[in-house]
């Protein structure tokens, strides 16, 4: 037997073994530990894969098939001016409502259909922190000197961190954009409007499935949204189909 090749697995089987034997399964803090987990794993698949990973992919589903891989290198890929790149690519998360989770499908999206990892990051990194409801909360809450430094910080950070993953694979980016440097213009066979209307809804979908109760009254506008935002998003899901 070759120890090299096989102590890490044995390590892990002592490991797991220690855990079980000493495992405090006796004590109130590790039961109410797991339960806590479960809680939190129940409260998840209710109210974020439902509420927010379902309507991102959705967006995502839309980026892949309604925007052309053309459109896609135009702004976000080797044919697009850098700096134009990446400032749109790190400004683009202003208008999106995402998390750092929902984020990641649109990151997907956007990189497989053509955009370079420099402005794929920059949108990944800086699409939660500078939506316009975090914005706005910012502001509202920490202050207007907090809320701009917050977006000032998110924008600059993620165009730096974008153009360091982009060194950083510098060679295999530079394959992808030799490829792109020779695909053909194509013309989009719909109509831009259209496309932007159906983005515009997810996103409202997205936003308004995620309405939270005002907690200072039971009136005003902002609870009146809260408790008609069923039968928006409703209206707002006819008007995607």
């Amino acid at each position: 037997m070759d120890w090299k090749e096989q102590y890490k697995s044995f390590l892990w089987i002592v490991g797991f073994f220690l855990f079980a034997y000493f495992m405090p399964i006796e004590t109130e803090s590790f039961k109410g530990a797991i339960l806590a987990a479960f809680d939190l794993t129940k409260w998840y698949a209710r109210e974020h894969v439902l509420l927010c990973l379902v309507p991102a992919f959705f967006i995502a589903g839309t980026i892949a098939v309604f925007v052309s891989q053309a459109s896609i290198v135009k702004y976000f890929g080797a044919k697009a001016k850098k700096w134009l790149a990446y400032l749109v690519a790190a400004g683009s998360g202003t208008i999106l409502a995402v998390c750092s989770c929902t984020v990641l499908p649109l990151f997907s999206s956007i990189h497989k259909r053509g955009a370079g990892l420099g402005p794929a990051i920059a949108f990944l990194y800086s699409g939660p922190a500078i939506n316009i409801l975090a914005i706005i909360l910012t502001a509202r809450i920490l202050g207007l000197e907090l809320g701009i430094a917050r977006v000032i910080g998110a924008v600059s950070f993620s165009v730096i961190i974008g153009l360091i993953m982009a060194f950083i694979y510098h060679k295999e980016e530079k394959v992808k954009a030799d490829a792109q440097i020779a695909m053909p213009e194509i013309d989009e066979a719909r109509p831009i409007w259209q496309t932007a209307l159906h983005f515009l809804i997810l996103v409202a979908i997205l936003v308004f499935v995620n309405w939270g109760k005002p907690a200072d009254s039971n009136e005003g506008f902002w609870f009146f949204m809260f408790a008609n935002k069923w039968f928006i998003t409703g209206f707002l899901g006819i008007g995607f189909a």
